[in-house]
């Protein structure tokens, strides 16, 4: 479930501790609970990149658009 705080991290960020809970689990912790916070945080943090992604192509496409109009 993605929070307030979540919308407001940029991409950046997200990506870079997307990383580092990967890290984590190739490291092969054997901790159940902080494996499920980990991995609900991962995807919380995907959900982020996935929006902003999302955006800057929309934003290219737009750009394309307007590029190929003139």
């Amino acid at each position: 479930m993605a929070t307030a705080k979540n919308n407001k991290i940029d991409f950046s960020k997200a990506f870079e501790e997307l990383e580092q809970i990967t890290a984590w689990f190739e490291k092969g912790e054997a901790d159940l609970d902080e494996g499920l916070k980990k991995f609900e945080r991962g995807l919380e943090l995907a959900k982020v990149c996935k929006v902003k992604l999302s955006e800057v192509e929309n934003k290219i496409k737009e750009l394309k658009n307007r590029f190929e109009g003139d």
